[in-house]
């Protein structure tokens, strides 16, 4: 198949430190080509995937992230690329919000769009709109549960190369957080269970936005000091260079969280994760062999000196199995080949 992916414009693919879709979208575009397809990556010029590559922009516009101008002339950009192109690409899988709305110009191409956020008010606007038209491919079974009027025609989970994560001895001496910085995330949950459990705590993660510095300053900052440091947004190296050595990730999250990519990546390091059960957690976590879930800040820091109970080679085994880009590859090309067929036979 030719298929032609869409990335939102706001990291390049893929990220040089934050950007859950973005990773999602390199490892899509990689194991597509590894399937023996034939892919257009449309991002920015930044990006360095090395897959067939298109752009508009020529860097990120992580400054301006949301702003309707230029994911507009980004999607508009890729769409007019991708019509234009000879021979015709089969499908396009758009991971932008604007684009799948956009494409309504394009009839002759069939497009398929993943949400990638939660189904908060204004996303189950902008979906009930489009899913008449616009197969939508949602990344968890909780994320669906949260819209079930919204008709997901599948749920696809995210998948990672195992090879490209070390073999983690864990043997770093400390427990890991890393994510967002951001109250539903719960970086001073995990300061208040690693507390309790007296372990060694570092906090790694994005605070760029007004209100994530807000939230450094006001929740986590007062609780560092006494085996907790805040290292920062670490970049993708010295990511899994933490990875490879915690103990475990805590996921200490009060949210639906659509997927967590955090859990498989840690998990395909070896290292256990310890999650609230809320969310994708669930269905990433299997309880008392891959990790823990937990309720609260007390049953996490029981998880945590219950560690030796786990077997660190079961979460990677884990993640061959359940979450690797092959079966991530696999079930979006039988979805492509389902569309493209329908498109076919209803277009002539």
């Amino acid at each position: 198949m030719r298929i032609a992916l869409i990335a939102p414009p706001w990291t390049p693919v893929p990220p040089a430190l934050y950007g859950g879709i973005e990773q999602a979208v390199d490892a899509e575009a990689l194991a597509l080509v590894a399937a023996g397809h034939e892919v257009l990556l449309y991002t920015t010029g930044d990006s360095t995937c090395p897959v067939p590559r298109q752009w508009l922009l020529p860097e990120s516009e992580g400054m301006r992230i949301g702003f309707t101008v230029p994911e507009l002339r980004h999607v508009m950009a890729a769409y007019d690329a991708i019509v234009a192109a000879d021979p015709p690409y089969d499908v396009v899988h758009d991971h932008t919000v604007v684009g799948p709305i956009y494409s309504d110009r394009f009839p002759q191409v069939p497009v398929i769009t993943t949400i990638h956020g939660p189904f908060n008010e204004e996303l189950r606007d902008i979906y009930a709109h489009l899913a008449a038209r616009v197969p939508l491919i949602g990344i968890s079974e909780a994320q669906r549960k949260q819209a079930p009027e919204i008709p997901v025609v599948r749920v696809i989970h995210h998948g990672v190369d195992v090879a490209r994560f070390p073999d983690g001895p864990g043997d770093g001496g400390y427990v890991l957080y890393l994510g967002r910085l951001a109250p539903e995330k719960g970086a001073h949950r995990a300061i208040v269970a690693a507390r309790k459990a007296g372990v060694r705590l570092i906090l790694a993660g994005k605070c760029r936005e007004a209100w994530e510095r807000d939230y450094l300053a006001r929740e986590v900052t007062p609780l560092l000091g006494d085996e907790v440091e805040y290292v920062g947004e670490v970049a993708h190296e010295e990511k899994l260079r933490l990875l490879a050595g915690a103990r475990a990730t805590l996921f200490p999250i009060r949210w639906n969280e659509p997927f967590g990519l955090v859990m498989i990546e840690s998990m395909a390091c070896g290292t256990p994760v310890i999650a609230f059960a809320e969310g994708a957690a669930p269905e990433v976590v299997r309880h008392g062999d891959t990790g823990f879930l937990c309720r609260d800040e007390a049953e996490m820091a029981d998880a945590i000196a219950a560690l030796d109970t786990i077997v660190r080679a079961n979460c990677r085994a884990a993640v061959e199995r359940y979450f690797s880009v092959g079966r991530m590859a696999s079930e979006h090309i039988e979805l492509f080949e389902q569309v493209v067929a329908e498109h076919r036979r209803t277009t002539g």
